[in-house]
């Protein structure tokens, strides 16, 4: 993850949107995780954050490459917080 965000400058328009498309899905992956584990806070946030990257990935794409960056970081801290909190993956889960 952190070597996109080093190289997004040089990225295509396409390529960054793609980029935030694929973050935005890691987060959601992150946020029902997090929701299945309890944690509704943590879960809630991430989601929030998927879909307003989402929403935006277009603008975020075009406009300051500076402020894509800071998205992007944002966005990898999180997932490396729920990482760090939670090393065990769970296999699979249910929710009743």
């Amino acid at each position: 993850m952190e070597e996109k965000i080093k190289i997004i400058k040089d990225l295509s328009i396409e390529e960054r949107e793609e980029i935030f498309v694929d973050i935005a899905r890691i987060l959601e992956g992150t946020a029902r995780e997090a929701f299945v584990e309890g944690d509704r806070r943590f879960a809630a946030l991430s989601a929030n954050m998927a879909e307003a990257i989402r929403i935006n990935a277009d603008e975020l794409a075009r406009d300051d490459v500076r402020n894509a960056e800071r998205v992007l970081q944002q966005a990898s801290t999180m997932i490396s917080h729920f990482n760090a909190v939670h090393p065990y993956r769970m296999m699979s889960h249910a929710l009743h």
